[in-house]
């Protein structure tokens, strides 16, 4: 990307509060941590009983508010993570481990967007059998989503 772009991120007044104030910075942060929590315990608790844990709950039960937690976590794992990047964007921008978590925040999504796409997530709501090709993208979002936590959690020691 554009150095002068990171430059305006970076210069913007948000980015100069984050560094400004400590405390700004440490709530913006917790909260991009609560939104990562909420988005993979979700998921994971939701991917779970796809793959046969938690029988006694009804996927049509379980499935839609664990989808609406794991939307909120997303929205708010994205927002925060935006002000976050804004205080460093050419150094993040530059780091292994933040595109690397972004490469596979990217393919969570994707995969999430083909399941939808398919039948077969819909079928398994409405008391179907959950078909191999989602029981496959629900592992596949498992090890995407922890992937990606794992990840960010590399950034600060990727430079």
């Amino acid at each position: 990307m554009d150095a002068d772009l990171w430059a305006a991120a970076a210069g913007s007044p948000v980015a100069a509060a984050l560094r400004r104030w400590p405390a700004l910075y440490a709530a913006v942060n917790a909260s991009h941590i609560l939104g990562i929590g909420l988005l993979v315990g979700a998921i994971a608790t939701l991917d779970a009983r796809v793959l046969g844990a938690f029988r006694r709950a009804p996927l049509a039960v379980l499935g839609p508010p664990l989808v609406r937690v794991a939307a909120t976590g997303l929205a708010a794992a994205i927002g925060t993570g935006l002000l976050l990047f804004s205080v460093r964007p050419a150094e993040y921008a530059a780091n292994p481990a933040f595109l690397t978590k972004l490469g596979l925040v990217a393919l969570g999504l994707v995969n999430v967007l083909m399941l939808r796409i398919g039948g077969g997530w819909r079928r398994a709501l409405d008391g179907g059998s959950v078909e191999a090709a989602v029981r496959a993208a629900a592992a596949a979002s498992l090890i995407l989503w922890v992937a990606a936590v794992l990840a960010g959690r590399w950034i600060a020691f990727v430079g």
